[in-house]
């Protein structure tokens, strides 16, 4: 079955969103959270295998030389296929003109290095809940 990249938030069902980025581990929200969110981007990214949402991303940019990546996931089961690195590429071309970053979960850095990203030696966060970005990993 062939899959389907969408590149607006039209029709995604939002209670997905939240139930895959929890089902993979990553900040979920509440589904209305995650449709401002996805709609106040720069670019979004939604893959469809028939009518099953089974990955997206999202980048915000000023459109001009900045952009950050987030919420890229897959479902599990569909991991290993290819899908979060066609979902990466597309979000990497809507911002090919800006300088990008990204959070990349602990463990993942490999798959984002072979996508041309590389670590950054000052990167700073402050995080709303800093004991859990300690515990996982995210800061030391």
């Amino acid at each position: 079955m062939d899959d389907r990249i969408q590149l607006h938030c039209r029709d995604v069902d939002w209670s997905a969103v939240s139930q895959i980025l929890k089902t993979v581990g990553m900040a979920y929200h509440a589904p209305d959270v995650h449709q401002r969110a996805f709609e106040a981007s720069f670019a979004a990214v939604f893959v469809y295998r028939g009518d099953r949402l089974v990955g997206f991303g999202r980048a915000l940019s000023d459109g001009e030389y900045q952009a950050a990546v987030y919420d890229c996931a897959v479902v599990p089961d569909l991991q290993g296929q290819g899908l979060g690195r066609r979902i990466m590429e597309t979000l990497l071309e809507r911002v090919a003109h800006c300088n990008v970053i990204l959070y990349a979960s602990p463990g993942m850095e490999g798959f984002y290095q072979r996508l041309g990203l590389r670590r950054m030696k000052t990167g700073m966060a402050r995080f709303r809940d800093p004991a859990a970005a300690r515990k996982r990993g995210f800061t030391g």
